[in-house]
């Protein structure tokens, strides 16, 4: 999905970055051996990228989900909002560095169920956290926490939601390209 309007500004590059944004695209170059074209599309406002890079990292390091269960979860959240950027690079991270099954990416893109119940619970509660604006019901809740999950993890969620509202609109906005690196993995709403 991308917004009938696209945003003018150039992508930020590490030699026109100023200095409020510049340390973290070396940062996140140093870190990828290439700068994201998505990261330089945000970096046209420096507090948007920076937050959503913090957002990134403390559900990466502090959430209670496995590498698999966040993969999930991201994936769901951009195939929800129809962020093609995110539904690739997240489906080439799941394969190649977070040890999802493949199948079980494909599923989640193509809107099918997920053969794995514990997973297939995340995936529904995810959909449903979107989907009810944060207002599951009770029978919701006690349902994913019956699959195994806590109810710091339904908190997790929301902030794996905000990091992912963040990316996944100003991708629709800023329209970047997705990174060869994640092309073969391409995605479209």
């Amino acid at each position: 999905m991308k917004s009938e309007y696209k945003i003018t500004m150039p992508p930020v590059t590490i030699e026109s970055a100023g200095d409020d944004v510049k340390s973290t695209l070396e940062e996140q170059q140093a870190n990828f051996g290439f700068l994201p074209n998505m990261y330089q599309t945000m970096a046209n406002s420096p507090g948007l990228l920076k937050m959503y890079l913090y957002g990134y990292q403390q559900f990466r390091e502090t959430s209670e989900f496995t590498p698999v269960e966040q993969e999930v979860i991201f994936i769901v959240i951009s195939r929800e909002n129809g962020c093609e950027y995110c539904v690739g690079a997240h489906s080439f991270i799941a394969d190649n560095m977070s040890g999802v099954p493949e199948h079980v990416t494909d599923a989640i893109r193509d809107g099918n169920s997920i053969d794995d119940p514990k997973l297939e619970a995340l995936a529904v509660f995810t959909r449903t956290m979107l989907s009810t604006r944060g207002v599951p019901t009770k029978s919701d809740v006690e349902g994913f926490i019956s699959a195994g999950y806590s109810e710091r993890q339904v908190l997790e969620i929301i902030l794996a939601i905000a990091v992912k509202t963040l990316s996944n609109y100003s991708n629709h906005v800023c329209q970047p390209e997705l990174d060869d690196v994640f092309s073969n993995r391409a995605w479209s709403s």
